[in-house]
């Protein structure tokens, strides 16, 4: 049974072969998506690593995008993109990558299984992800359990947060 649209917003990241290009390759893929339709793409983010520090900086986006996949089939085809891109999953956490394709937020849901968390975990703490979804987001989003995005904005500090390209 076809489901209902919604607004997902799925960030990107990328610090290895290329971060800007696989960024913006992996945009056409979830473009491409059957049932994924773009409504806006923020900037190009420049941060430090948040795990190790012996790696390059990554580059990270945001995008919203109407969907009629379910969260999971969604983030199903989204683990597709990233293995199309390189991406091998090693259970180093915060370790470089090729591509991190995660869903930050899924419509007003909140989902917590072995597979998927959302709202994502960590994100209200995340400069690299406040801020471009910030760029892009409804004035007064609510992140469902967290608050209100421009508050959550207010309180995270920028860390040598950059833009490096306006999309």
């Amino acid at each position: 049974m076809p489901r209902a649209p919604v607004i997902a917003y799925i960030g990107l990241g990328s610090n290895l072969q290329d971060p800007v290009r696989q960024l913006r390759i992996a945009r056409q893929a979830i473009i491409a998506l059957s049932g994924v339709r773009e409504i806006a793409f923020s900037s190009l983010y420049r941060s430090a690593p948040m795990g190790p520090a012996e790696q390059p900086d990554y580059i990270n986006a945001v995008m919203a995008a109407e969907t009629s996949l379910s969260p999971h089939g969604l983030l199903k085809s989204l683990q597709a993109i990233e293995r199309s891109h390189g991406r091998v999953r090693t259970g180093l956490r915060w370790g470089p990558r090729t591509l991190d394709l995660d869903i930050l937020l899924y419509g007003e849901e909140r989902i917590a299984d072995e597979q998927l968390t959302v709202p994502h975990a960590g994100m209200t703490e995340r400069e690299f992800v406040l801020y471009p979804l910030a760029e892009i987001a409804p004035s007064g989003l609510e992140i469902p359990g967290r608050g209100i995005l421009n508050d959550l904005v207010a309180a995270c500090p920028r860390r040598g947060l950059e833009v490096i390209d306006h999309v």
